[in-house]
């Protein structure tokens, strides 16, 4: 008997990072599984390009994320033919700052050939419009929160977080949730951990490449504690353990930003692109250790004066309530029917 094909299958090229720091990507394709699309995800490296070349006729569709899904899904669609979906979700102003000159420009000269040869491209920043909108056919999206999950966490993810912290953290904690990397200030948040008094703990989960710094700092400060890597579906207990969100990459579509919000934390945030959008929602800093410190002790101040109010931490959470993935996987979804 042959087996039956499913209805519409996907092949997703996404950055080759480990799944409980990059989740977004994983999260629509849960949705879009829920709703009869079958989906590979695969991070990108030479070895699963290389796969995926041999077997993108057992898909109907190739997804790639920026940026090497989506340089790689550009290589298959020309090789193949098959339908090509660009996820543009990084501007690349963050490749510029991080990288040399020249390896920036010739990023940005594959990325444009990826959104000439795909055929849609969806994308994320409002910055990015005049460059994606020279291409083809594109549609805004967003990056979302599966809100209930984090606004209403299951007792047992909360018992897990609880037992693995009992003993370990004082009467207020802030957290951090993310990568390890210097483009997140994370130095300058050790530092503004030595600044708060004995009632605060710092949590970190996470990893990266300042992983050993922050395990020789929380050897040295009994107020810094990290636990590492949790998995993601246990991060919802873990920030109804906390008292402050943490978020001090200069970027307004973080995640994180969302995810504290749904979980009804007041979070702070450093200056810059993100003021626009979180406005009257966050706390704001430097990202230097002292103000750092202090936005934190803010941000626990207000939720505390405002108790039974209207407050930024509510209506950051009813912010993060409208970008919810299910219906944000409904676009993909939609993009993905259409091209079949």
């Amino acid at each position: 008997m042959t087996a039956t094909r499913p209805s519409t299958a996907v092949l997703w090229l996404t950055p080759d990072k480990p799944e409980d720091i990059s989740v977004g990507r994983r999260r629509i394709a849960d949705h879009l599984e829920e709703s009869g699309v079958d989906v590979t995800l695969r991070g990108t490296t030479p070895k699963t390009v290389l796969q995926s070349l041999r077997d993108a006729g057992q898909y109907d569709v190739v997804a790639g994320t920026t940026r090497a899904g989506a340089i790689a899904g550009t290589a298959i669609k020309l090789a193949t033919g098959t339908p090509l979906i660009v996820d543009h979700i990084d501007p690349i102003r963050q490749f510029e700052t991080n990288n040399p000159r020249w390896l920036a420009e010739i990023v940005r000269r594959l990325e444009n050939v990826a959104f000439r040869v795909a055929d849609r491209v969806l994308y994320v920043y409002d910055e990015e419009t005049p460059r994606v909108g020279r291409f083809g056919t594109v549609t805004k999206t967003a990056l979302g929160v599966d809100f209930d999950r984090f606004a209403y966490p299951d007792p047992e993810v909360v018992e897990r977080a609880e037992s693995a912290l009992e003993g370990t953290v004082a009467e207020n904690v802030a957290i951090y949730v993310g990568g390890l990397e210097p483009i997140y200030h994370i130095r300058d948040l050790l530092a503004a951990a030595t600044q708060l008094d004995e009632s605060w703990t710092l949590l970190v989960l996470g990893t990266g490449s300042l992983s050993e710094q922050i395990e020789r700092a929380a050897a040295a400060h009994e107020n810094i504690v990290y636990p590492g890597t949790v998995p993601h579906e246990d991060i919802p207990g873990y920030l109804r353990a906390a008292d402050v969100g943490v978020c001090l990459v200069d970027d307004p579509h973080t995640l994180k930003v969302l995810e504290y919000g749904a979980a009804g934390l007041p979070t702070v945030q450093v200056r810059g692109r993100a003021e626009e959008r979180f406005d009257g929602l966050v706390e704001f800093c430097d990202p230097t250790p002292d103000s750092i410190a202090r936005a934190i002790e803010r941000a626990e101040e207000e939720t505390d004066s405002m108790r039974g109010k209207q407050s930024m931490t509510t209506e950051l959470q009813s912010f993060a309530r409208e970008f919810d993935w299910a219906e944000i996987a409904e676009t993909y979804k939609n993009t993905i029917t259409n091209l079949k």
